[in-house]
């Protein structure tokens, strides 16, 4: 299994590939419409002066409203999303970072929870917000979470705050009726995940927020890829035609789930805040350049976080972009745009990205994870490499040899707990950054890598070599996000 001669061809300066950046490509930016949008709203002076002055604290009101009748419509929940319910953000990332410090006490807090492998630029946020140390990584099973796990460590976790000499109430928090804090923090992308594009089952989703509230845990559930959904079938016309029946979510969010189940924050003894939000943005479907999000959950938990001290001394973040959200939701064009350019566009990438694999990289051994599905979506496939491979020596190699950026399975393991849920067995691959010709070509390219790195192995020589580069991997995911 030697290395083939290669070809003049191979010779030349090839052209670079990144099969990582979990971008949009610009081609399916709505760029005229947010032109339209912009213009209207600037055009009426009401409006342009609400944008461009300070917001209320929970975000543009009429944007509020907006999003409302857009999730009712999505989602369908059994009672219609109601105003109080949302509160406008700069995105998901950013909300994140306002939730835990609302809602969490880095030493009462007793752990954060990370579903794992894991999107790898929160780990910073969890940092920030003072829980370095306290992260602790939940691996996915079949279903999506290992509960039996999360349960196990979580009474361990309990068992040990009952300690004299631990904290037992909140220390760096003063009481707020605004607010709570937490003792437990779970982090999840319950469907499509990233980078994993598992979905969690509707059984593990329930049983997950039962788990939530015997050990009153926020579920932060990263809600960013549910719109971007479509048959796994990749026959074209089964494929056309079940495209036209997805135009509602095909699972509740755990914030449905939370809402619903036996009383919802309303229940006897409950205090109201609930136990799981639902952290959304327009990031994947008007452009991550808006920086405009929102968060769900309980009346009491959305004005807390309208009430972050940033966010009461500065008004609403994207209080005039959010103006140009409102005219392209109320008019049902950002809607038309999912529905006639991403859906359409995404499942022609991914079936390209997924043909390529079953060429190129399944004969070597590779394969994919959670591989019967009948709904896919979001931006990422998972693969498993053949047991001969690791991810780090594999993604070095395919950038020094081929230019082509994949993404190694350690920068999506927890930081602090790896021995836990290690994935250097396992590499990201992103469809939606890349034109289509690129995705075959990036990823015939990974097959050259890989086997001549299975060459290697084979022929003895000691293993393959690990090319010297700057940074171990961590520092180096800003870029590739």
């Amino acid at each position: 299994m030697g290395d083939a001669p290669r070809s003049p061809a191979d010779t030349l300066p090839k052209e670079p590939i990144n099969l990582m950046r979990g971008w949009p490509n610009p081609s399916l930016l709505p760029i005229s419409l947010i032109k339209s949008a912009a213009n209207t709203a600037l055009s009426d002076p009401d409006t342009a002066h609400d944008g461009l002055l300070y917001g209320p604290d929970p975000g543009y009101e009429p944007c509020r409203e907006a999003v409302a009748d857009w999730l009712t419509s999505f989602y369908q929940p059994a009672k219609r999303i109601g105003t109080d319910r949302i509160c406008i953000t700069g995105g998901a990332s950013q909300n994140l970072g306002c939730m835990l410090g609302v809602y969490t006490d880095p030493e009462y807090t007793r752990n954060v929870w990370i579903v794992a492998p894991a999107y790898m630029l929160a780990f910073r946020v969890f940092e920030d917000a003072g829980f370095s140390g306290k992260m602790r990584a939940v691996v996915e099973d079949e279903e999506g979470i290992d509960l039996t796990y999360l349960r196990r460590e979580l009474e361990k976790s309990e068992q040990a705050a009952r300690k004299p000499d631990d904290v037992n109430q909140p220390r760096y928090k003063p009481v707020r009726k605004r607010a709570k804090v937490y003792k437990h923090v779970i982090y999840c992308v319950p469907t499509f995940a990233n980078p994993s594009s598992r979905t969690m089952s509707l059984r593990r989703r329930e049983e997950l927020v039962r788990l939530a509230r015997q050990y009153d845990a926020l579920l932060v559930a990263d809600d960013v890829y549910d719109f971007l959904q479509w048959p796994a079938d990749l026959s074209q016309q089964a494929g056309t035609e079940a495209l036209e029946t997805m135009q509602t979510a095909h699972l509740p969010r755990l914030v449905d789930i939370d809402r619903a189940l036996g009383g919802g924050a309303e229940r006897d003894g409950a205090d109201g805040f609930g136990n799981a939000c639902s952290n959304g943005s327009f990031s994947k479907i008007a452009g991550p350049g808006m920086r405009v999000g929102w968060v769900e959950g309980t009346e009491k938990f959305a004005y807390g976080v309208s009430q972050t001290g940033t966010t009461a001394s500065g008004g609403a973040p994207s209080q005039l972009t959010s103006t140009y959200i409102t005219t392209l939701l109320s008019t049902g064009q950002l809607q038309h745009h999912i529905k006639t350019v991403l859906r359409p566009a995404y499942t022609l990438r991914y079936n390209t990205l997924m043909r390529a694999i079953s060429t190129h990289l399944r004969p070597l051994g590779f394969s994919l994870l959670q591989p019967d599905r009948d709904v896919v979506g979001g931006y990422f496939v998972w693969l498993a490499l053949p047991s001969s491979l690791t991810a780090t020596p594999l993604a070095q190699r395919c950038k020094h040899d081929e230019d082509v950026v994949i993404g190694p399975g350690p920068i999506f393991e927890v930081p602090g707990d790896e021995e836990a849920a290690g994935f250097d067995g396992h590499v990201r691959l992103c469809f939606a950054w890349e034109e289509e010709w690129k995705l075959e070509e990036g990823v015939r390219r990974v097959g050259v890598v890989a086997r001549r790195m299975l060459g290697e192995v084979e022929a003895g020589d000691g293993g393959y070599v690990v090319v010297e580069h700057e940074g171990d991997g961590r520092e180096e995911v800003n870029a590739w996000k």
